[in-house]
């Protein structure tokens, strides 16, 4: 089976992160988002995928190439245009088989989806939409299923008045080649506004797979932050990158620690990093590879991406500092202040 990752999203509610990467390149765990999916794939044994690109294709090209280092075989789809994320799929559906699978590359989940295939293949369905079933957020489609799990009511981003139910679309899909025939070619066509009210109103067989696995849509800064904590506190299945350091800590290769170094798990620290004496990294950091942190600098629940450097007796909270960002000496900053100023390296 063949699937095909969304990837061309301009991430405009992640600014001033998505200025100077693609949405899917935005590190979790100081991988980015990207990988996770095309790992996962991989474990379900879909090694060809096709991903479509729009913003800052080159980053995205350059980091993954053709896909052979992760054991899989990647094409790339470069949107002049957006074409919206059926129109996208549409534009390559000569490169799919009978059945295949579509994702998000800004998700982030452990979902089982072999048997979401096989939930797909058993119900003989033209379209299957993985459901997940969320507390508070409604800015996805909300979609209800009869007694046999056929969707038989959706709203794609509802107000609060429109709610009908908490279940909601992960972006994750099966389907059948015939769905071609409901798109049209050549033109800006959506999934959620479009391709589900059309199959719906026809009465086609689609039907929601509810999951209860981990699933998060890496689509505002909170749920960035949401997504970062949750994979440093085990709550996905995913392999951390580096050694265990010491209870929920994890350290990359070459990284050097001084011994009177505070840190506090859970907390991730990347390769080739300096963390000088005093120094304090509170739980919910992470510090990306190539990184400094001088005497007596304070973290805590930070995000720092790669090549950061935190001069003396600095204190953060609650921060994310892209690339190749230079905190001056002796500043405290708190409370969501995020600093965006590098550019993400492009290659493995």
């Amino acid at each position: 089976m063949k699937a095909m990752i969304m990837a061309a999203g301009i991430g405009t509610r992640l600014r001033p992160l998505t200025y100077s990467v693609p949405k899917p390149m935005m590190p979790l765990a100081n991988r980015p988002v990207l990988e996770y999916t095309l790992k996962l794939l991989k474990k379900h044994n879909i090694t060809e995928v096709t991903i479509n690109l729009y913003t800052a294709p080159e980053m995205i090209t350059g980091y993954f190439g053709d896909g052979s280092s992760l054991g899989m075989k990647i094409n790339y789809s470069v949107e002049k245009e957006l074409m919206g994320t059926a129109g996208g799929v549409k534009k390559v559906e000569d490169f799919f088989g009978e059945t295949f699978l579509v994702m998000s590359g800004d998700g982030l989940t452990d979902i089982n989806l072999t048997e979401v295939i096989e939930f797909h293949r058993q119900k003989k369905a033209l379209a299957t939409m993985v459901l997940k079933a969320v507390d508070t957020r409604f800015e996805y489609g909300v979609t209800m299923v009869d007694n046999e799990n056929r969707i038989e009511k959706f709203v794609e981003k509802p107000n609060w008045g429109d709610v009908f139910c908490n279940t909601v679309n992960t972006g994750i899909y099966v389907f059948q080649k015939e769905i071609f025939n409901f798109m049209p070619a050549n033109k800006f066509y959506d999934f959620g506004h479009d391709l589900w009210p059309l199959l719906l109103e026809k009465r086609e067989k689609i039907f929601g797979c509810l999951r209860e696995e981990y699933w998060c849509d890496i689509g505002n800064l909170d749920e960035y932050k949401k997504a970062q904590q949750n994979v440093l506190e085990g709550k996905v299945e995913i392999c951390m990158p580096g050694e265990k350091y010491a209870e929920n800590v994890w350290v990359g290769k070459e990284t050097k620690i001084d011994k009177t170094a505070r840190i506090t798990g859970p907390c991730l620290i990347g390769k080739k990093c300096q963390i000088e004496k005093d120094v304090c990294l509170g739980a919910g950091t992470t510090v990306g590879d190539y990184s400094v942190i001088k005497e007596g600098a304070i973290l805590n629940n930070c995000i720092l991406w790669n090549n950061v450097y935190i001069d003396e007796n600095v204190e953060l909270k609650n921060c994310i500092l892209g690339d190749s960002t230079h905190v001056s000496g002796n500043i405290s900053a708190f409370n969501g202040v995020v600093i965006n100023v590098g550019k993400k390296e492009e290659k493995k």
